[in-house]
């Protein structure tokens, strides 16, 4: 897959892109991150990517030249890619948006700033706008990160174990159980017997009942859109969490 990020802070993305996964991913040629400096667009000898907004008002507004020009050219180097601005007034983005973008070949991320994108670019040329949440960061350079981990992690091949993108919390919309490891013992604290038994059958069904629990405890609004197997619904009975789900997911829980 291949990423490429509008950007006026390019220097933003130089560490994360070099740890961890993605630099492996990188390595492997599995993604491929490039960045454009949107300055490098601007047609005045100070290289101006911002403007005072029409009407008034605080801040300055990311003018539309520099960002149109630079897509242009992204666009015409490699093709059309869904492009995607990254704003607080965008869609809230979760896991399943992130396995959605995993299934194409090319994503545009356009990084905002200051006090927004010039309406006209955004009715032009963006595809979809995308937000981590209801809260104000200074750019969408940190956003962007975001998106390239989560979708990267996805890609086959990426990650060591193929059922860990699969098993994460909200890719069946609850919250992943509890994980221990050595030693069996910690601070007075120890693991739960059923995990040193081999049984997986009865460690699936803990670790099941354990998600459950975690979900209605910590974010119950999750589970009005989880869905439960026949076998899963009777365990659920069994351990006394059926009707607790159910009230949830009626609108009649907490």
């Amino acid at each position: 897959m291949r990423f490429d990020i509008l950007t006026i802070f390019p220097g933003l993305f130089t560490s994360p892109l070099q740890e961890g996964i993605i630099r492996k991913a990188l390595e492997a040629k599995q993604i491929q991150v490039n960045l454009h400096n949107i300055r490098d667009w601007a047609e005045d000898k100070h290289a101006m990517t911002d403007d005072r907004p029409f009407g008034g008002g605080e801040g300055m507004v990311m003018k539309p030249e520099p960002l149109a020009a630079c897509l242009r050219d992204v666009q015409e180097e490699d093709g059309l890619g869904r492009v995607i601005l990254l704003s607080p007034r965008g869609t809230v983005y979760n896991q399943q948006t992130a396995e959605r973008l995993a299934g194409l070949t090319k994503l545009v991320l356009v990084c905002g700033r200051y006090e927004g994108v010039d309406e006209r670019f955004c009715r032009l040329h963006v595809d979809e706008e995308l937000s981590l949440g209801d809260y104000i960061l200074t750019g969408g350079e940190l956003a962007a990160l975001v998106v390239v981990d989560s979708v990267t992690r996805l890609l086959p091949g990426v990650l060591g174990c193929a059922d860990s993108a699969q098993k994460d919390s909200f890719s069946r919309n609850l919250l992943k159980h509890g994980q221990y490891t050595r030693p069996r013992e910690f601070a007075g604290l120890t693991v739960p017997e059923v995990l040193l038994s081999g049984d997986h059958a009865q460690i699936e069904q803990h670790r099941f009942l354990e998600s459950v629990q975690l979900t209605l405890e910590r974010r119950p609004e999750l589970l009005a859109k989880a869905v439960f197997s026949a076998a899963e619904e009777k365990q659920l009975k069994k351990a006394g969490l059926y009707e607790q789900v159910q009230q949830v997911k009626t609108g009649h829980g907490c």
